[in-house]
Order: structure tokens, then sequence, then C-alpha cells
């Protein structure tokens, strides 16, 4: 499986198939392992993955890990592959960073479908109850360090739990692999310090806005949200399915039953089978 040099280091990505390039990007704490029942069940196109740098098999670099971090390194693998007329696929902070990619390279993009992902910057009063005690204590310096950096929660305990069909050891020994030391998991952490919550980080918020902005004024790319009964961990309720229709043009919406956060652990081949048949619906690969 390939790596390329990008920028000061190297970042590794899973590849199959030939055509118009369709591009899955993960979130956190995961890497490409995620869609790996994904991707052959598509099906189509040139299908690759990459691990976000400091995350998976790419390397990790001296850098912070924030949210314009990932969009550097990433914009590099994209130009180094040579990518254009890409669909985009994106999970978590993958899909994040792929609606920024293509607010930011409108011409490059034929496609976007996301799944469990930042839409909106919010109130801490509409992120889910279940999750706001945990990620204020995250994001207070000196409590986050020992729960992420030290004790490795964000892979022990809630990597497992948001996977409505239970994670598999070897899968889970997959995920923990690339983070053996505290230094290692300072992408884990940074990303929920990330979250656009409160109006905190400004930076963020800022960019989310302006991919907002893209979203609504773009009928002619295709969109296509998969949505699930929320399952354990999950982030888009029907509240936020209900704003996503009111505010992203050209969208479609696919429901497609129970899961959990990590829906691509619970549900690949409806996953794959939405967006095999959206792209088709749209000549997009």
């Amino acid at each position: 499986m390939p790596t390329t040099t990008v920028l000061d280091s190297t970042m590794f990505h899973r590849e199959l198939g030939s055509g118009r390039p369709i591009v899955f990007l993960h979130g956190n704490p995961t890497s490409s392992h995620l869609w790996r029942h994904v991707m052959p069940a598509v099906g189509a196109g040139r299908r690759l993955a990459p691990d976000l740098i400091g995350m998976g098999r790419s390397g990790k670099p001296d850098v912070g890990y924030a949210f314009d971090d990932h969009t550097r390194y990433l914009d590099a693998w994209f130009d180094a592959l040579d990518l254009d007329e890409v669909v985009l696929v994106g999970h978590d902070w993958g899909g994040a960073l792929a609606f920024d990619w293509a607010a930011r390279h409108p011409g490059r993009v034929r496609g976007l479908a996301f799944l469990e992902t930042i839409v909106k910057p919010m109130a801490w009063e509409e992120f889910p109850a279940a999750g706001r005690d945990l990620f204020r204590s995250i994001r207070t310096p000196g409590v986050g360090e020992p729960m992420v950096l030290d004790k490795n929660a964000f892979l022990t305990e809630l990597l497992p739990f948001t996977v409505a069909s239970g994670l598999a050891d070897e899968d889970l020994q997959v995920y923990l692999e690339p983070y053996p030391t505290p230094e290692s998991r300072r992408p884990l952490l940074q990303w929920p310090r990330s979250m656009p919550l409160g109006g905190e980080p400004a930076g963020v918020v800022a960019r989310i806005e302006r991919y907002d902005a893209w979203l609504a004024a773009s009928p002619d790319v295709p969109k296509l949200l998969l949505a699930f009964e929320p399952g354990p961990g999950a982030m888009m309720g029907p509240e936020l399915v209900e704003w996503c229709a009111a505010n992203i043009a050209g969208l479609e919406i696919e429901h497609l039953g129970p899961a959990g956060h990590h829906a691509p652990e619970d549900q690949p081949e409806a996953i794959a089978a939405a967006v095999r048949d959206w792209a088709e619906r749209h000549q997009l690969l």
C-alpha cells in the first residue's frame, strides 16, 4: 500500500480500482482501516483512503495537529497524487476536512457524501448530552492530558463504546498500534479540543462557517447525507439531519437504520451500497 512524501513527512493510503477518484476520509481516533469493508463494496472508481497526518501509518511530524495542520498536509497529499474531479466521502473529522477541501477547491470536486460529522458550529446545548461532560474534561488543560495521552481513553474506552455491533479485538489492535506512547497520541487530544463548541476555537468556527456558506451555495455538486438511527456516541440526531436538509444545497438523505457513531464499523455494506447507487445516479464515477 502506497506511502507518499508530503511536505516534511509522509502519508499512507489504501487504494483499490481505477478511474475517477473517490476519496474516503476518516476521523478521530481511527484510520483508513475504518473503510476496509466499505471500499471494496463500492465496486467502482479509483478508491483511496489516506491516514491523516499523525494518525494510522502516516508520519508524525512535530506540529500541533490543529485543523489547519491537517488541511495543509491533506492539500499536499491531494496535489502529490494529482487528484481531480474527486468524489469525497467523510466521517467524523474526515467529513469536516472533506467539506473544507471542497469549499476551497470547488473546481476539483464532483460530489460529496458524509456521515456522523461536523456540519455546523454548535452551542454546548446542541452537543449530545452524553458527551458534554466528557468533552469539557478533555478540553480542560491538565485534565484532558491524563485521560487521552496517559490512559489512551479515546481508543481503549470511547472507540469500542461507539461501535454498536462491537469492535473485534484484532481491529482494536490495528487502531491502537500507531499510538504506543503519550507523545504519539497528541493528535487524538487535539481533535476534541478543536470541536466547534460555544464559539471556540474561533479559527475552526470560522472555517466551518466558510464551508457552510459553500454547502448552501453549490447545488450543482451532488451531496449525500447518510443518516442513522442514533446508537452509542452518535453525533447527528434528527435535529442536525433537519438542519442539513434546510441548509445544504443539492442534498439527498439516505436513512440506513441503527448505528453507533463509528457507523462504517456497524453498517459498511449499507454505506457502500448507498454511496454506489448515489454515484451511479449522478454519473460521478
